[in-house]
């Protein structure tokens, strides 16, 4: 089959398209979502702890300051994140059917 777009002319083939990699079994959007969840809990509370020791009178400047900035990393990118899903959901809701 040939077509003409715009002046030119071509032959149209069918694409094909290969799956993917299958997800892991039991891997799930909420599942990965939920670890996530976790890992910037555990952060924020590794962050909390060594502020602690250090107020204490114990603990490492140096190693209280990583702490801490690595919760504020992985905190702006859990809003980050939390900014796009909720992009992504109004776009979706201004879609009409």
């Amino acid at each position: 089959m040939t077509t003409r777009i715009g002046g030119f002319s071509g032959e149209v083939m069918p694409i094909a398209v290969e799956p993917g990699p299958a997800p892991a079994a039991g891997a799930s959007f909420a599942g990965e979502l939920g670890q996530a969840i976790q890992s910037l809990d555990a952060q924020q509370a590794a962050g909390d702890a060594e502020a602690q020791k250090l107020a204490m009178g114990g603990g490492n400047l140096h190693e209280t300051a990583l702490a801490m900035e690595k919760a504020d990393i992985a905190m702006k990118l859990a809003m980050k994140v939390r900014n796009k899903l909720v992009d992504a959901y109004q776009e979706i809701m201004k879609m009409s059917i």
